[in-house]
């Protein structure tokens, strides 16, 4: 068994699936779900799943370039991506996080994004599971 300690327990109730809703115990995330590229309003997994990732490696960058002894900018932005993907193996995902780190020497960048890289949660999640590429751009 592991020594490690629950920080925070996320808790969401969904209806519906894909063509749902998904409301957090808190009340906090609230949201009607849609199917990719369907018509109307709502969100889909893909979606939710490109904030969370994309916000938790802005923190893990946050931390890195902290041990640093670096400031990010506060230009600091990441478009991500995340792909459904249909195979003979049925479905999958697949994602990519592009960073825009500007003023920041881009061997020291890359350099923070690999910590991040190692130490984000999301991304110890998906490492070797999907395809996964973070870069700086």
């Amino acid at each position: 068994m592991s020594d490690t300690k629950t920080l925070y327990t996320a808790a969401v109730h969904v209806t519906g699936g894909r063509d749902g809703a998904a409301r957090s115990s808190d009340g906090r995330l609230d949201v009607k779900l849609s199917t990719p590229g369907a018509p109307g309003n709502g969100t889909n997994p893909e979606q939710l799943f490109a904030a969370g990732w994309s916000a938790c490696f802005q923190g893990a960058m946050g931390i890195a370039a902290k041990a640093k002894g670096i400031a990010l900018p506060p230009e600091l932005a990441i478009d991500a991506e995340v792909a459904l993907r249909q195979g003979d193996d049925g479905y999958a995902l697949a994602a990519r996080l592009n960073v825009h780190l500007p003023g920041v020497d881009p061997d020291v960048a890359r350099q923070i994004i690999e910590a991040a890289h190692r130490t984000c949660p999301y991304s110890k999640a998906i490492k070797g599971n999907i395809d996964a590429v973070v870069a700086l751009v």
